[in-house]
C-alpha cells in the first residue's frame, strides 16, 4: 500500500464555489443537512454563491471544514487511507477527523464556536511577508513588543500578528521585498487571542478525544503523535501559538512517503511544500473531477 501524508488546508484557501461539483452526491447532501442542523444556514449557498460572507471568518472556517471533510471521506470511500495527516491552522481539524480522534459533528461543532470566538477577537492584525533576510527578520521580532510570528510557512514567506503599533515597529525595521495585509478580524496566532483561546479551551476540556487511527502532526508541534491527551492538549495551545508549517514539511520529507495529497480548496500547501522540496510528489483533490482524475491514474497504476 501506498504511504500517503494528507494535509489539509486552513483560512485564505476558500473560493467562491468551491464544492460545486459535489452538492449532487447523495452523501453530500445528506452532509450538508447535517451542517445546516448545527450551523443553521446553508453552506452550499455560502459556498456558491455568497463572496463576501465566505471571505469573513465567522462562515470560512466552518465552509473549509466541510468541503475538506467530504473530501477526505470521498477518498476513504474510494479506499484510500492516510499514513499520517496535518493541517495548516484550521486545518488541523480536518487532519483529526480524518484521523477519526472525534466525528464530523464534533468536529464542526468545534469550527463553529471557534469561528465565533476569532470573530470576537478584540483587536490585533496580520501581514504576510514575503522575501526577507530570515536571521535578520527574527532578530527584530524578538525585540519588538506586540508582534509575533503565527505562521512560519517557508523560508520566504511569514505571517506576523500584533497589535497594530508592534507590527507597523517592526516593519519600520526589517526589509522585506512584498507586504500583504490579511483581510482577518484579530491577530490569530498570538498571546493576544489568550482570552478567546481560554474560553474555547473549557469548551475542548469537554470534549472526547479518541486515539488517532494514523500519527498526526500538530501546528504547534510537528511530531507525530496518536495519543489522544497529547492532541488535545496541543490544540489547546494553537491559537496562541505559531502554526510551525516548514517544520512539518521538513518532517514529512524525511519520511519515507509516496505522496503527499493536499486535501481541500486551492493550492496553497502544495505551492508552499514546492518551494521546499521540488521533487516531491504531491497530489491535489479539491473536487469530484480531481478525486476522479485520482482514483483512475491510481488504477491505472495497479493494474501496471
Amino acid at each position: 500500500m501506498m504511504k500517503t501524508a494528507w494535509v489539509f488546508p486552513g483560512q485564505g484557501s476558500q473560493s467562491l464555489g468551491m464544492g460545486a461539483d459535489l452538492v449532487d452526491i447523495p452523501f453530500v447532501q445528506a452532509r450538508l443537512e447535517q451542517a445546516q442542523d448545527i450551523l443553521g444556514w446553508d453552506v452550499a449557498e455560502i459556498c456558491l454563491n455568497q463572496e463576501l460572507k465566505l471571505s469573513q471568518t465567522l462562515y470560512t472556517q466552518p465552509c473549509l471544514y466541510i468541503v475538506s471533510t467530504i473530501l477526505a471521506d470521498l477518498l476513504k470511500d474510494a479506499g484510500f487511507q492516510p499514513s499520517l495527516v496535518s493541517g495548516h491552522s484550521l486545518g488541523e481539524y480536518a487532519a483529526l477527523y480524518a484521523a477519526e480522534v472525534f466525528s464530523f459533528e464534533t468536529g464542526l461543532k468545534l469550527v463553529q464556536r471557534r469561528a465565533e470566538l476569532m470573530t470576537s477577537a478584540p483587536y490585533g492584525i496580520m501581514v504576510a511577508l514575503i522575501g526577507f533576510n530570515r536571521d535578520r527578520l527574527e532578530e527584530q521580532i524578538s525585540q519588538t513588543s506586540g508582534v509575533v510570528i503565527a505562521n512560519d510557512n517557508h523560508n520566504g514567506q511569514i505571517v506576523i500578528s500584533g497589535t497594530t503599533e508592534g507590527v507597523k515597529a517592526l516593519l519600520d525595521k526589517v526589509k522585506v521585498r512584498r507586504i500583504v495585509p490579511l483581510d482577518v478580524s484579530g491577530a490569530f496566532h498570538s498571546p493576544l487571542m489568550a482570552e478567546v483561546s481560554q474560553e474555547f479551551n473549557q469548551i475542548l476540556q469537554r470534549v472526547t478525544f479518541q486515539p488517532a487511527k494514523v500519527p498526526v502532526k500538530s501546528n504547534v508541534e510537528p511530531l507525530a503523535a496518536i495519543e489522544a491527551t497529547i492532541l488535545k492538549e496541543r490544540l489547546m495551545q494553537q491559537m496562541t501559538s505559531r502554526v510551525r508549517w516548514r517544520e512539518i514539511i521538513n518532517r514529512l520529507a524525511q519520511k519515507d512517503l509516496d505522496q503527499v495529497i493536499e486535501i481541500g480548496p486551492g493550492k496553497v500547501l502544495t505551492n508552499t511544500i514546492l518551494r521546499m522540496y521540488p521533487d516531491m510528489k504531491l497530489e491535489n483533490i479539491s473536487s469530484d473531477l480531481e478525486l476522479a482524475r485520482f482514483k483512475n491514474v491510481n488504477a491505472l497504476k495497479a493494474i501496471a
